[in-house]
């Protein structure tokens, strides 16, 4: 049960509001060293450490993330993101919802092109939201179509959530073959998880278009058409420009790594070179910009390593003290089987989304409960989409949701957060749908997967 108290610790110290990343390293720290001094811990596992810490400082696939995250600065810190914007809603406003449709559309290029959701929420709610009240849309409606456009970046390639879960489910997945006694295991990779997240998240735009169409069909005083551009043409010349930029990423990004010419960190590179590139060509990009962009960049960057290293103290320390064969033992012993185990880590991964970041879910739970997952025959590609549109849905749900926090932080006075809450409300529902059918219908995650990898 020791384990079981330091996970509770870590928790509640985090809830406390002490750093995530000094209290998984200090905890398992202090935990591990009292356990040495009352032999209930080898010692011989703090030799371990130092092979942790070299493994994540080295790890290739890891390097994908401070690229992808000065790729989505570069956008950022230019005007391609409010030209993109601009050129949709243009494009869109002939009818009722055409302009909500527009935030939707801009939220899925965006999380294609950056993957970085919280900046995502604040771009877009910096950008979109005075739009939509400019031009007569519910407080309700316009707050929870930037919320939920904005996390699309969770499940949307090349997402940080994908590449950190890939990481970690692959280490999951061997580990969960060699109890099995398969002694060559397969692997799992992050161009796999890409791969499989593509359509569901497409999936996840659709269904959003859809509601924002039925609310203009049945409520249009909420979502009125933007009748001062009546008279004005649309410039297919301007919006072929703004949309250029973001799809020439996607298509070097997404397109590199899913047709197998590059790796995923390989496909980083040409993003965060191909976004500098397209900015200097604009001629949007100055020193202080870019000087921005870098601080952003190691910021956050500093911020996941640090996490990353945290984790690993704790997970070392949680399977020392036997945490690992708990875990499995509960969830094997549940009435309901495999699906009842999958049932409650759903449960608890939702829960803790109010609580902890995706990096802090990713990095503490998923190691401890996927080996479990997958020995009773999860698929790693779909357990891991499945996570991500988990994670995605527990940003979005009232009252802790961090994706209204990020709005919240950004939205004018008149913005109640009653309201920002009662918009998020639908978006949270269509995200329950897309589980539950990606539950019936795992080949919605499995299916590009095998195809690229001729399986």
């Amino acid at each position: 049960m020791i384990a079981a108290a330091l996970f509770i610790c870590v928790i509640a110290l985090i809830l406390v509001g002490y750093p995530v990343a000094f209290t998984l390293a200090g905890v398992a720290l202090l935990f591990m060293l009292v356990g040495v001094a009352v032999g209930a811990f080898e010692a011989t596992l703090f030799y371990a450490l130092n092979g942790r810490l070299y493994g994540i400082l080295t790890n290739q696939i890891l390097i994908a993330v401070p690229l992808f995250i000065f790729m989505g600065s570069i956008l950022k810190q230019t005007r391609m993101a409010e030209d993109l914007l601009e050129s949709i809603s243009d494009l869109m406003h002939h009818f009722p919802g055409g302009l909500g449709i527009a935030v939707i559309l801009f939220g899925a290029l965006l999380a294609a092109s950056t993957g970085v959701v919280g900046a995502t929420v604040i771009a877009m709610g910096l950008l979109a939201l005075p739009v939509m009240l400019k031009r007569g849309y519910d407080p309700a409606v316009a707050g929870g179509t930037i919320c939920a456009a904005g996390t699309l970046g969770q499940v949307i390639p090349p997402s940080i959530v994908l590449i950190l879960l890939g990481d970690t489910l692959s280490s999951a997945y061997q580990k969960a073959q060699l109890d099995m006694g398969v002694f060559s295991p397969d692997t799992v990779s992050v161009t796999d998880l890409f791969a499989g997240a593509l359509i569901p998240g497409l999936m996840l735009v659709g269904m959003y278009i859809i509601y924002m169409i039925a609310l203009g069909i049945f409520r249009p005083s909420v979502v009125p058409p933007n009748k001062h551009c009546d008279d004005h043409p649309v410039d297919f010349s301007r919006l072929l420009k703004s949309l250029l930029a973001p799809m020439l990423l996607i298509i070097g990004v997404l397109g590199s790594i899913l047709t197998g010419i590059a790796t995923s960190t390989e496909a980083a590179a040409v993003g965060a070179v191909g976004a500098g590139l397209l900015a200097v060509m604009q001629k949007t990009l100055t020193k202080t910009k870019l000087a921005s962009a870098a601080r952003d960049t190691a910021r956050i960057t500093c911020m996941v390593f640090a996490i990353l290293i945290g984790a690993s103290f704790f997970s070392l320390a949680f399977r020392g003290y036997g945490g690992d064969e708990l875990v499995h033992q509960y969830l094997t012993q549940l009435p309901a089987g495999a699906m009842g185990a999958l049932i409650v880590v759903m449960l608890v991964v939702f829960l803790l989304g109010f609580i902890l970041d995706f990096i802090e879910i990713t990095l503490i739970i998923v190691p401890i409960v996927g080996p479990v997952l997958m020995a009773m025959g999860f698929d790693p590609v779909w357990l891991g989409v499945m996570l991500a549109v988990n994670l995605q849905t527990s940003f979005l749900t009232p009252p802790c949701g961090f994706s209204l926090f990020y709005l919240r932080g950004v939205a004018p006075p008149e913005v109640e957060t009653q309201k920002i809450y009662a918009g998020v409300v639908p978006f949270v529902a269509l995200q329950i749908v897309m589980l539950v059918v990606l539950a019936i219908w795992p080949g919605l995650a499995t299916w590009l997967p095998g195809v690229l990898s001729g399986s």
